[in-house]
């Protein structure tokens, strides 16, 4: 668990972002994602450092395109970031009434199948930082079903608190990310949908491809997976253009691979999740996190780049 901010310093945090989130909460939702979307490419134009971090991760994910194109994925996504910030303010509107105007399933075949699969053990769902990923277990757990989340937990206690009164209002649970296996696997037991997401650097892990390009990433999924027998479905929020309707976007069960090394089975499973999740960014760049340092631990005796 990263370590907490300071209460002073939470405060000020928290204060420092009122004054926008107060003018996107005053504003209805059809106008606030406008103009999150429009604050989002401004903050790309004053965050030199982590525009930095995002037009390297796009040389190493598309180095086939130039540099015009990485900017303008890059700026996209900032203001996807702007867009899903103007949703968080409003996320106590969304409710079971209005859910169907603002989110919709893709595929919902896959769930069926999932859940056939599953046979009362549970579904692990695959997913990333992807659109607007907040929203795709809230609308889940609005719709009636209930999710538990793995996530890291903010920095910021007071802003973790509000992230998960938001999460949780609906019945989904959060799960710390750091000793999370074996609660995970509890509730697979009690046959609960448990989220995720597999786009993160880690410092212990496996070593696949990312793109190309060898990233660590938790092998947790893969293990439990395989120890439980509950299949994993991939999940991603998709938004439709820059309008406030999303779909969540399911793809087939992915079938594991079970070989008498186990932990052949282990570095082969997390490279078949990290491929769902490198090709549904391919289909749309600007949705995912290129700010985050997906590529910073390297293996041993490669030097870091960022």
């Amino acid at each position: 668990m990263p370590r907490q901010t300071g209460r002073l310093r939470a405060w000020v945090e928290y204060a420092a972002m009122g004054p926008p989130w107060a003018l996107l909460r005053a504003l209805p939702l059809e106008s606030a994602v406008p103009m999150g979307a429009a604050a989002g490419a401004l903050v790309a134009k004053l965050d030199p450092v982590n525009r930095r971090i995002g037009m390297r991760n796009l040389q190493i994910a598309f180095p086939e395109r130039d540099v015009k194109e990485h900017r303008r994925i890059l700026t996209a996504a900032y203001r996807n970031y702007g867009r899903m910030a103007a949703e968080w303010i409003h996320a106590f509107e969304f409710t079971r009434t209005n859910i169907e105007q603002y989110v919709t399933y893709e595929s919902p075949e896959y769930w069926k199948d999932a859940i056939s699969v599953s046979s009362g053990r549970g579904i692990l769902v695959l997913t990333a930082h992807f659109g607007n990923f907040e929203l795709l277990s809230l609308a889940h757990s609005i719709y009636g079903n209930r999710i538990a989340i793995v996530q890291r937990p903010n920095r910021n206690p007071i802003i973790d608190a509000a992230v998960t009164a938001r999460r949780t209002r609906f019945g989904n649970i959060s799960i710390p990310r750091k000793g999370a296996a074996r609660e995970v696997i509890r509730l697979l037991r009690d046959n609960w949908m448990v989220t995720i997401p597999l786009d993160l650097d880690t410092r212990r892990g496996v070593f696949v491809d990312f793109f190309s390009k060898p990233a660590a990433t938790n092998e947790a999924l893969a293990r439990i997976a395989m120890a439980t027998g509950a299949p994993v479905l991939p999940a991603f929020m998709v938004r439709e253009g820059s309008t406030t309707r999303h779909r969540i976007k399911l793809l087939p069960v992915i079938e594991l691979e079970r070989r008498r090394d186990r932990r052949e089975s282990v570095l082969i499973n997390t490279q078949r999740f990290t491929d769902a999740i490198a090709e549904t960014i391919r289909l749309r760049p600007e949705h995912w996190n290129w700010i985050h340092r997906r590529w910073k631990t390297r293996p041993p005796g490669e030097a870091r780049f960022y």
